[in-house]
């Protein structure tokens, strides 16, 4: 048995093929581990969708801020945009089944000494507080009042958590850190603005994952979002969107031996 931990697919169904032939995937005995941002931008969002889907339990994904963004598209509360490619998912027969089956996936997953998240934690949450920090966002993404959520879900504030944020303002913060997060201000408020590598930020901002004092580090963190930073491999920390779907590749790998896989992507994220 394997586990393969996913860099973001962004509808990019093509490399993830090739690349689960090249590592002889058996849905009876192995396991994918998808970071988030199943779709969008890439060519085949539906695909993507209906393939890991179908995995059933030999696939975990978790939530990332293109599948949210497709879950309010398809909601009515929010629109398309430029590069936005998820008309087939919207147009397809079989749209509802994997919209309530996007809307079921958490935000993090724990697994012994492993947690997977789509962007980042704030340094004051151990996984422990993040798990329960994620279960009261899902229970809001699964529960009757759903549309109302998605409404409230954009924006960049609050930028730091506080335990006597309420309503939507302390879902969106939990939202914003497990889907958005790059870097931090000093004082551990969240920068949702920068894009860059980190060597392209003030001078002052820090990555999430180098924060003084993470209590997360009693975990190795799985991580994707951050294609400007690329593939890294740390102690406690593996991020792995090798930015595919802007033509770079698609990146495997698998736990148990950190070893790395990668398909080439041809660009479609412009």
């Amino acid at each position: 048995m394997a586990t393969y931990a996913i860099g973001d697919l962004q509808g990019c169904l093509g490399p993830l093929e090739r690349l689960l032939r090249e590592v002889a995937f058996d849905r009876a005995r192995d396991q994918l581990w998808f970071v988030g941002d199943l779709v969008n931008r890439g060519p085949d969002s539906l695909g993507c969708l209906r393939f890991v889907r179908s995995l059933g339990d030999a696939a975990v994904c978790v939530l990332g801020n293109h599948d949210l963004h497709l879950l309010c598209v398809a909601a009515g509360v929010e629109r398309t945009r430029k590069r936005d490619t998820l008309e087939a998912v919207l147009a397809a027969p079989d749209r509802e089944a994997l919209l309530e089956w996007l809307r079921h996936r958490p935000l993090l997953h724990v697994q012994g000494s492993y947690a997977m998240v789509h962007a980042g934690l704030l340094p004051e949450w151990p996984i422990e507080t993040a798990s329960e920090r994620a279960a009261e966002v899902e229970a809001a993404l699964r529960g009757p009042d759903w549309r109302a959520f998605l409404a409230n879900l954009y924006g960049n504030e609050p930028a730091r958590w506080n335990d006597a944020l309420a309503g939507f303002d302390r879902l969106r913060v939990v939202v914003n850190a497990m889907t958005r997060l790059r870097v931090c201000h000093p004082d551990g408020a969240m920068n949702l603005e920068f894009r860059g590598e980190p060597d392209e930020s003030s001078g002052q901002d820090i990555p999430w994952f180098d924060m003084p004092g993470r209590r997360s580090r009693t975990h190795t963190l799985v991580c994707g979002h951050w294609s400007a930073l690329g593939l890294r491999l740390g102690e406690s920390v593996l991020s792995i969107d090798s930015g595919c779907v802007w033509g770079r590749a698609l990146t495997a790998l698998r736990l148990e031996d950190r070893r790395v896989f990668q398909a080439p992507c041809a660009a479609s994220g412009a």
